[in-house]
Parts: structure tokens; sequence; C-alpha cells
């Protein structure tokens, strides 16, 4: 009798967590995304679930109202769609897309902007033709600007006969706008995979907004590559035709670098996936990075490209002055 009444009150709490879960993700929800007064509707939202838990009576009954506000709140926001055409800031201005004709890809809107500061540059976005067939590996930079836990993958392609291009996946903002962690959440940022050019998207991060920056050469084949590549180009021109909402844990930065392949081949789960500041320790544990035998520790500390990126600033040869000493093979 008394295991059985353990049970039952195990189950109530956790039905009332997360009935209150649900209270306060439906809230911000209201509050962030409503498209008119978002701040009252939610705040009345919950007065009204609050009543009805205390005015009414019955366990059961309570709980089917609050779940039953929840899902009403779910239903509607399912309906917002996100769009490419709003007052959009200056570096997320444009969205790449490709053409493709045989060995021949050819990238519109790659981003390569005149930077003088971290907000006050010249917008140039670009036109360029690639050929996958001369891709010889690809490279990650892992950046940081405050929390270890937290941090902002690049992938970027080598070519044999061109300069490396790099993707970007982050969050499209329009003019006024700032990132939130909590509004990330919600539907507040689309999807922007940005295609630029590495003295863009690196530099900005080593020289101008003064994050640390390491970069590591990943062990796939250029076949691996390539594959990875076409995955990419994909996805660019799905976003290009049709937006998708950002989310901080569904589809932001890292997770999107998964979510866009096959799922037969993706990488089983791992939870640096989503604390993406280990996520250098994942691929070193997976062995998926060049090390030189090295630990993990000397290896991160090898990598930090930030005073060559200095050095090399305005150099046309940027992209290789930052990998200078960084492991290339075991």
């Amino acid at each position: 009798m008394a295991a059985m009444k353990a049970l039952r009150f195990l189950v109530c709490a956790i039905a009332w967590i997360a009935a209150v879960v649900c209270v306060a993700w439906a809230f911000g929800a209201l509050y962030f995304d409503f498209p008119t007064a978002g701040a009252p509707i939610a705040f009345l939202f919950v007065l009204v679930v609050m009543a009805a838990v205390i005015l009414v009576r019955g366990k059961l009954l309570k709980l089917g109202i609050v779940f039953g506000a929840f899902a009403v709140v779910v239903s509607w926001w399912l309906t917002l769609e996100p769009s490419n055409n709003r007052p959009w800031q200056l570096d997320v201005a444009q969205t790449a897309w490709a053409q493709i004709n045989g060995d021949s890809v050819t990238l519109h809107n790659v981003r390569n902007c005149d930077y003088r500061t971290e907000t006050d540059f010249t917008p140039q976005w670009e036109t360029r033709t690639v050929r996958p067939s001369q891709i010889t590996g690809m490279d990650v930079a892992i950046n940081y600007w405050g929390s270890p836990w937290i941090a902002h993958p690049i992938v970027s392609f080598q070519f044999s006969d061109g300069l490396p291009l790099c993707f970007s996946i982050e969050t499209r903002k329009t003019v006024g706008q700032q990132y939130s962690t909590l509004e990330g959440f919600y539907r507040q940022y689309t999807l922007i995979y940005v295609v630029a050019d590495e003295r863009d998207v690196v530099r900005l991060r080593t020289n101008y907004r003064r994050e640390d920056v390491y970069l590591y050469h990943t062990l796939a084949s250029p076949e691996q590559a390539r594959e990875r590549f076409g995955e990419y180009i994909e996805t660019v021109n799905a976003l290009h035709e049709n937006p998708r909402w950002y989310n901080a844990v569904t589809s932001n930065c890292t997770t999107s670098i998964r979510a866009q392949r096959a799922v037969e081949k993706r990488a089983p789960w791992d939870w640096r996936i989503l604390l993406n500041g280990k996520v250098d320790e994942m691929l070193y544990d997976h062995h998926a990075i060049a090390t030189s035998g090295l630990p993990f520790a000397e290896l991160k500390q090898r990598s930090l490209i930030n005073e060559r990126a200095h050095g090399a600033d305005q150099d046309p040869d940027f992209s290789r002055i930052i990998r200078e000493g960084l492991p290339r093979s075991d």
C-alpha cells in the first residue's frame, strides 16, 4: 500500500512538473512570438490557467485544462511561417544559392565584407565558381565568446585550385535585433547558412570580435569532404527557397550540421553536440581531427590561431598563414 501511494505521488509530481514547464514555455511563446501585445496576452494566459487550477475541482481535470491550454498555444505557434523578406541586418542581407553544372558549382552571394571594425564594414557579396573534384579536405574552426561550454563551429572546405570556402550556420537577424539565448528557443530568428571567405567569417572573429578561434584539420578524405560539401550546397539552396526557423536546441549551428545528413549516415548522438563548446573534444575522441599524437589539451593550445590571424590580417595569403604549425596528420 505504501509503495502504491509513493508511486501515485511520484506520477502526480512528474505530471505537475510537466504542466509547469508547459505553461512556462507557452508563456514565452506568447510573450515573444505573438504578433501584437505579446506581453499582456502572455500574462493573461497564465492568470487564466492559474484561476482554472484554483477554481476547478479534480486533479485530472486541472491537469487536463493546463495541457489543453498548452496544446492550443502550440497549435497556434506551429502556424507561424518564416520569411526571407524582412529588413535584414547588412551582414545577413543576402542568402547564398548555388547553380550546379556537372563538376562546376557557381555560388552566388558569397560574403567577403571589408571590415574596419566589427560593426563598421562595407558589405561585399561575390559570385564564385568551384569544382568539387578539387576539394582536398575540410577543416573546422571553433570560436568562443564567453562560456567554455558554448561555441560556434565553422566548416571550411579546401580546394587545390582556389581559396577555401566557409559555411557558417547562424541566426538571421533583422535591423535592430540582438541575439538572445532565451528568444532562440522561440520563433524570433530564421536560420541562415553564410557562405563566405575565411578572411570574412574567421578574421571577423579573431581580429574584430576578439573571440578565441581554434582551427582543426579533419581526417575526412577528399571523397568524404566532397560528400559533405554536397550536403551543404543542398541545404543552402533549400533555405534560399524555403526559409526555416532557428531554434537554440533543435536547429542551431551544430545540430543543423548533423541534421543535414541522411539519417542513416548521421553520427551517433553525443551530448557535446548541444554543449558545443566541447565539440572539438568530441571530434578528438572520435578520431575525426588531426592530432599529431598530442593529448587534447596540448592540441587545443596549438590550434589557437588568433595570433597568426592578427599578423596576417589583410594579407591575401591569410588562409595559409593561419594554418602554419597546425597538426595535419597523425
